[in-house]
């Protein structure tokens, strides 16, 4: 029999609350010597919480969810204590001291959940994504995660290819016998259905691209206004600006967080064809890197800006005499106006639109690569249907790691680490 366990599941103390949950065979027997008795199923329950000796530890209130009924899929107990750091830990030394009762491993509860079927591995890495979520766009994802539509769609091409299968099954048992239609012809067609869901949901930017965020660089020659514009962008003095050219020497970053989205701004050294300064050769060089990788570049500069994807081309310091009226092509911006600024971000938000979309389901990069590997076994079906029945199974091994039925010890491990210790 596995260990009962017990952590707290709420906030680090202190705390006006602190919810303490105990999963495992003994968490009925646990709420019985703590408190007297078992409270009634699902009904929250004030209780004298005691220890082995007596000891009042608190008044609290008890919650029992017997299995399997229960979030862990075992019997489930939870103490909703005062918060305060010594109530804590002395309600967490009575459970302690507790035959076969121990305190949890990270992630130890949702494993549970998962080896009882409460959800499958798709779900549980989304809970650990909500758990991280720091934008509102990463929250909706995870949620919409965790609730299962990721899993329904895999388990719905699962369940087309269980029908091609059975399809091909009876037309081969049934061969030479007069049968409506051509099954070759219609297990191929639906077979390519599939495929073609499941290459829509590749074509969608992985679910990391939410965390990692759009990566803005701001880029041109000496003393255009990157460092000053950069400033502005980010509401903050994140660079050092000064009317000296050349005065950013290397790559500054700076986070932001905008309408539910994640964006990294850089911004670079000055661009120049020659220079005899090695740090500012240097710094120039990181700036093409950092151009080449950037999913949106905003450049400063007067002349055409370079060939790219992502490319913004502003035209700064428009407060300036002579410079008020920007060409054709260009935003108009001066660091002082904030409309001004407003339309450079507003151009930023459009192009995001474009690389992440804010629909359907996304997946990590794991269940992408089994994606990928159940796409590629029926990326060519086979006209011959012993062949395509192999290729169907493959497929579908392929997409049952998705949720986790063939999932690995060592790849739980690395999940379930990411947790706290009450989740």
């Amino acid at each position: 029999m596995a260990d009962t366990i017990f952590a707290v599941s709420s906030g680090r103390p202190p705390a006006a609350i602190a919810v303490i949950r105990v999963s495992g065979a003994l968490a009925m027997a646990c709420a019985q010597s703590l408190a007297g008795n078992i409270p009634e199923p699902r009904r929250a329950t004030l209780r004298q919480i005691r220890n082995a000796d007596g000891l009042l530890l608190d008044r609290a209130l008890l919650l029992a969810f017997p299995g399997p009924e229960s979030a862990t899929g075992e019997d489930l107990l939870e103490i909703h204590a005062h918060g305060g750091p010594a109530v804590v830990a002395a309600i967490e030394a009575a459970l302690a001291a507790m035959a076969g009762v121990r305190r949890a491993e990270p992630g130890e509860f949702t494993r549970r959940a998962l080896e009882h079927g409460r959800l499958d591995l798709s779900q549980a890495e989304a809970l650990a994504d909500l758990l991280a979520a720091e934008t509102e766009t990463q929250r909706r994802q995870a949620i919409r995660a965790s609730e299962g539509e990721l899993s329904a769609a895999v388990i719905a091409w699962m369940d087309h290819l269980a029908a091609i299968a059975a399809m091909i099954e009876v037309a081969i048992d049934y061969d030479g016998e007069e049968n409506s239609g051509d099954p070759e012809e219609a297990a191929l067609r639906a077979t390519c259905a599939v495929r073609d869901d499941i290459a829509l949901a590749l074509a969608r930017p992985p679910v990391e691209r939410l965390h990692d965020g759009i990566r803005i660089v701001l880029a041109g020659p000496r003393n255009a206004g990157k460092s000053t514009l950069f400033n502005a962008l980010v509401a903050r003095d994140a660079a050092i600006t000064s009317p000296i050219a050349g005065t950013t020497r290397d790559l500054i970053e700076a986070s932001v967080q905008r309408g539910g989205r994640a964006y990294v701004l850089v911004d670079t050294a000055g661009i120049v064809a020659e220079t005899a300064d090695p740090i500012e050769a240097i710094g120039i060089e990181r700036a093409g890197q950092a151009i080449a990788h950037a999913d949106v570049v905003l450049w400063l500069g007067d002349e055409v800006p370079p060939e790219q994807n992502g490319m913004i081309a502003v035209h700064p310091r428009a407060d300036l005499h002579g410079r008020e009226i920007a060409p054709e092509g260009r935003i108009a911006v001066s660091a002082g106006d904030a409309a001004s600024v407003e339309r450079v971000w507003r151009a930023i938000d459009a192009k995001a639109n474009l690389m992440i979309p804010a629909v359907d389901v996304m997946f990590n990069n794991r269940q992408r690569r089994a994606l990928r590997e159940a796409w590629s076994a029926i990326a060519d079906p086979d006209d011959e249907l012993l062949l395509l029945a192999e290729q169907l199974r493959v497929a579908t091994r392929s997409l049952a790691a998705v949720i986790g039925v063939d999932a690995t010890e060592s790849m739980l491990d690395m999940l379930f680490s990411r947790f706290c210790l009450g989740k």
